[in-house]
């Protein structure tokens, strides 16, 4: 069963990042999917929370794509978090709007992968610093899927930014056909896995 997917850009200086930038047109083109740049719709930060849900029901899988900034989210998702999923509506009593849909965040880091792990350079793992999206989710009833990352941006060529385009592309498809089973996905760290067949142009 295909699923209806929102991803919530969020990046204030989209035009410095040849990742994001990448990311995002490559994943524009498949079907079933609506890009969201809250830093576009929201630049003074005055959130429509009843929009905001509006869009939210209308879709089964939510993206939370970011850069990541000092260990955690631009401060306009962290905003969109603190005003559009509301005690009564997303969590709480009679808070059920969002069960049992799927989210995860997309992540773009400077670092590289060997530093977020145990006895790396910053100490803690990429999942331990997003405990807070996790629980958040949870709390809202919603099926919390490993992350999708980019790391080490800095150093990337333009191949191997297509590279990482190509395999987000190639995710966000499965996971909007319903190519994939989620309960695999749940068992894996992260979901940069090369069996969910990347697109292959950029």
């Amino acid at each position: 069963m295909s699923k209806r997917t929102l991803i919530l850009f969020t990046h204030p200086r989209l035009e410095k990042s040849r990742t994001n930038s990448a990311l995002l047109q490559r994943v524009a083109g498949v079907p079933g999917v609506t890009i969201h740049d809250l830093y576009e719709e929201y630049p003074n930060f005055n959130v429509d929370v009843k929009r905001e849900q509006g869009l939210l029901l209308e879709h089964d899988l939510v993206v939370w794509h970011h850069p990541f900034y000092w260990y955690s989210s631009p401060p306009l998702l962290k905003q969109w978090i603190d005003m559009v999923l509301a005690f009564g509506w997303a969590y709480g009593p009679g808070g059920t709007a969002l069960k049992g849909k799927l989210i995860f965040n997309a992540i773009t880091t400077g670092g590289a992968p060997e530093a977020y792990a145990d006895g790396g350079r910053n100490r803690f793992t990429i999942r331990e610093f997003l405990r807070p999206f996790e629980q958040t989710a949870l709390l809202c009833s919603m099926v919390y899927l490993p992350p999708f990352l980019v790391q080490g941006t800095h150093r990337l060529n333009q191949a191997q930014i297509d590279e990482g385009a190509n395999l987000y592309a190639g995710l966000i498809r499965a996971l909007t056909t319903g190519e994939v089973r989620i309960d695999d996905l749940l068992a894996l760290d992260n979901l940069n896995n090369t069996s969910l067949n990347p697109e292959k142009e950029i």
